[in-house]
């Protein structure tokens, strides 16, 4: 395993692979030495979680990390092209993460680089590395990824997180419902490949719809950024929203999560509850990302 660009590359023994890796760090099993290792983020969108977990991850297994974050103090600016800045920034380091507004553009950059490159996030296609850490916290709090009941919820059109969510759960025979206005729906090619293999999914208008079926409902915000017309954004961001109240029926394994930032999509008065878990799910991503430092900077011995 060379890159980390698409959930869709991965078999279900490397998925696993990573998994495995994040506990042993976590429990203190493995101790990756990273020490002379550098990492550039290269961040040409906003980050929050995804950028400070990269480079906290990498510190805590004693390397370093380089950033970049938009273009406004680059030579971007000078207009150096996209092919150059990788090539420049690969002379520096030993792993590029990279998150961009482009569709593709990591698996681009991996082809111009000859260090190993992470998608952290390529315009409305794929975050696989979020989908890794959604699956650790699944494996977690429901001690399995096999069988299990998943809804997930809000912006299903343009959410990368989800589509990487959705190609990564397909590998352990879920049940999906996919909860959204009809106008941010799954993308069908997606949906086309989950009936080519056989995965059972089904299509609901109402957040609390079939929630006591649920083993994890997964919420996303309706994201401003992806959309052309404001007024369109205004009509679905208030659209579904999570509250304390629709919880009454849930199992006792429910759990809810969410890749974060939340706007308003779930109340905070859910947080106090035992069924919400989308910051325990944000540290889990700092155990996930030494996993995939680990792995593909050859850290498992």
């Amino acid at each position: 395993m060379n890159n980390l660009i698409s959930m869709r590359d991965l078999t279900k023994e490397e998925i696993m692979l990573f998994m495995e890796t994040a506990a042993k760090i976590e429990k203190g099993e493995l101790n990756p030495n990273m020490e002379r290792k550098l990492a550039a983020l290269m961040f040409y969108e906003p980050s929050t979680r995804t950028h400070f977990s990269f480079a906290t991850a990498m510190k805590k297994l004693g390397g370093q990390t380089i950033t970049m974050r938009g273009t406004q103090n680059s030579s971007v600016q000078k207009g150096e092209s996209f092919a150059d800045t990788l090539q420049t920034l690969a002379q520096y380091a030993d792993i590029i993460v990279l998150r961009t507004g482009i569709e593709g553009s990591a698996r681009y950059a991996a082809e111009v680089v000859d260090i190993p490159v992470v998608n952290a996030g390529d315009g409305a296609n794929q975050h696989p590395t979020q989908a890794l850490l959604d699956l650790y916290s699944i494996i977690k709090t429901q001690g399995t990824l096999e069988n299990l009941n998943i809804g997930v919820a809000g912006d299903l059109r343009f959410g990368r997180t989800v589509h990487s969510l959705v190609y990564s759960l397909s590998e352990f025979n879920p049940k999906f419902k996919f909860i959204s206005p009809s106008f941010l729906q799954m993308p069908s090619y997606i949906k086309d490949d989950l009936v080519s293999q056989n995965i059972e999914f089904e299509e609901l208008q109402e957040i609390d719809q079939k929630i006591e079926e649920l083993d994890v409902l997964y919420v996303t915000r309706v994201q401003r950024e992806r959309f052309a017309d404001p007024e369109e954004y205004e009509k679905a961001k208030s659209s579904y929203i999570l509250r304390r109240s629709m919880l009454a029926g849930v199992k006792d394994n429910f759990r809810v999560m969410h890749p974060l930032p939340r706007v308003d999509e779930i109340s905070t008065d859910v947080d106090d509850t035992p069924y919400a878990y989308y910051f325990q799910q944000a540290k889990n991503g700092v155990y996930t990302r030494q996993a995939i430092y680990a792995v593909l900077l050859g850290g498992l011995k």
